[in-house]
């Protein structure tokens, strides 16, 4: 029988700062958690310390640094990064030293459960900083950027997310490169660059490379999005894990992934909301916000958050039985403000209040008397959704008369595609179409019909 290879164990490392107070601080670790385990890692432990500011060498201090080393079978000292020259005799010495019964080598315990390979930091840190905790700890070494970069390289299924999360990794690894023992030089073309210099060299080539690859990608979005333009378009957003992809499954009847995990998708899914109205309204998921996000990533995801800086309206999902949901809240507005979206017309809703007391729901109602409060999981909140959405849309919406010259019936799908028909009737010039819409939707009408 084939064994599964064991679990990785990892310990997380958070440093509460001033300004931070221990709820914020505690949930913080727990998203960490929840995002390691998304990684397959199993969570053994954390280590976590009040600081002013974060230590520059080490992150955390010398006893918390020994505290932890302890635990992963690190030495807790950082020390040089420069093997130490022996004499001969002194390795005859230690050698002879360790092999006797009283020597240095110690005992292990064989039913002692694995020393955990990984510290996770919750925080930004520099290639220094995670160099120096490697040598203290014996362990490799990841922040929370790195574990939400690869989080995103193993979910990234189409072409575009999988080249935006490609130049996202590439940015996060280059400064962390490091030179190979030895540090050779390279031979021939390229003669005098170290093979550091080299592998940056060829990261900024691929850089460039995907950049040009993703430009023409958007490119084609952007002319299908332009097709699109005279649709009703409604964007759910909001933090990863709220409940988007079960609200989205249940407003449109498709079969997107829905799962119990922080990113468990990154691509865009755009349906119409069901049953179909007239005209359609298309209902996009966007990628899940989280706290921290690196800058790199929302900058790659750029044409994905699109969807919701071209939508009519936002719907911002939040995970209303999440203690921490305000700021989980700040953090999407936030980064719909970095790409001009904060202008959309928005509405916020509270879901999962399934799982909320109703005497916390009267402390929603009552902060947020404008929100909607629904469960995804219930059929008459969704229906209830569905109504506003679709009145959202009909107070905008204007009634007025098009003509449609016998000559030109082709086109009589375009008007059904792009307003509600009211009524048909006729006379000599043509069909008298009594349409209902978006007054830009039917001035484009009035443009097609006049311009065929």
């Amino acid at each position: 029988m084939e064994t599964k290879p064991p679990v990785p164990r990892a310990i997380l490392v958070g440093v509460q700062l001033p300004g931070v107070d221990n709820v914020a601080h505690a949930a913080d670790l727990e998203e960490l958690g929840r995002l390691v385990n998304t990684l397959g890692y199993e969570v053994v432990g954390t280590i976590s310390q009040k600081r002013d500011e974060i230590d520059g060498a080490t992150v955390l201090g010398k006893g918390r640094l020994e505290e932890l080393a302890a635990i992963t079978g690190g030495t807790g000292v950082v020390g040089s990064m420069a093997i130490p020259r022996k004499s001969k005799a002194r390795e005859r010495f230690e050698d002879g030293d360790a092999n006797k019964p009283n020597g240095r080598q110690k005992e292990t315990d064989p039913h002692a459960p694995p020393k955990p390979k990984f510290v996770i930091v919750d925080h930004d840190i520099s290639p220094s900083q995670a160099r120096n905790l490697e040598r203290g700890t014996g362990a490799q070494i990841l922040d929370r950027t790195g574990v939400i970069v690869e989080i995103f390289h193993r979910h990234a299924h189409s072409r575009e997310a999988k080249l935006q999360v490609e130049m996202a990794r590439l940015k996060y690894v280059s400064p962390r490169l490091r030179e190979s023992p030895g540090g050779g030089r390279q031979q021939g073309v390229g003669a005098g660059e170290s093979d550091l210099e080299l592998d940056r060299r060829k990261i900024r080539d691929r850089l460039a490379e995907l950049k040009e690859q993703l430009e023409d990608i958007q490119r084609d979005n952007d002319q299908r999005r332009s097709t699109r333009r005279d649709q009703l378009r409604v964007a759910l957003v909001g933090y990863t894990n709220a409940g988007k992809s079960s609200l989205m499954r249940a407003l449109t009847g498709s079969e997107v992934l829905v799962a119990d995990k922080l990113f468990a998708t990154l691509d865009t899914t755009v349906r119409a909301l069901q049953p179909e109205t007239k005209p359609r309204v298309l209902v996009s998921d966007t990628v899940g916000f989280i706290k921290k996000l690196p800058h790199d990533l929302v900058a790659s995801f750029r044409s994905t958050l699109a969807e919701a800086l071209e939508a009519s309206l936002l719907l911002f999902v939040v995970d209303a039985s999440d203690p921490t949901y305000e700021s989980q809240l700040e953090v999407s507005r936030c980064v719909l403000r970095e790409i001009g979206a904060d202008v959309v017309p928005s509405r916020l809703l509270l879901n999962k209040i399934d799982r909320v007391s109703e005497a916390d729901r009267a402390a929603l109602r009552a902060r947020h008397p404008d929100a909607i409060l629904l469960s995804a999981k219930s059929p008459e909140d969704v229906a209830a959704l569905r109504e506003m959405i679709i009145a959202f849309f009909e107070a905008a919406m204007v009634e007025d008369q098009l003509v449609l010259p016998y000559a030109k019936q082709g086109l009589l799908n375009v008007v059904y595609e792009n307003a509600r028909v009211l009524s048909e009737d006729y006379d000599t010039t043509g069909r008298i179409i009594k349409v209902r819409g978006l007054p830009d939707a039917i001035a484009r009408l009035r443009t097609t019909l006049a311009a065929s």
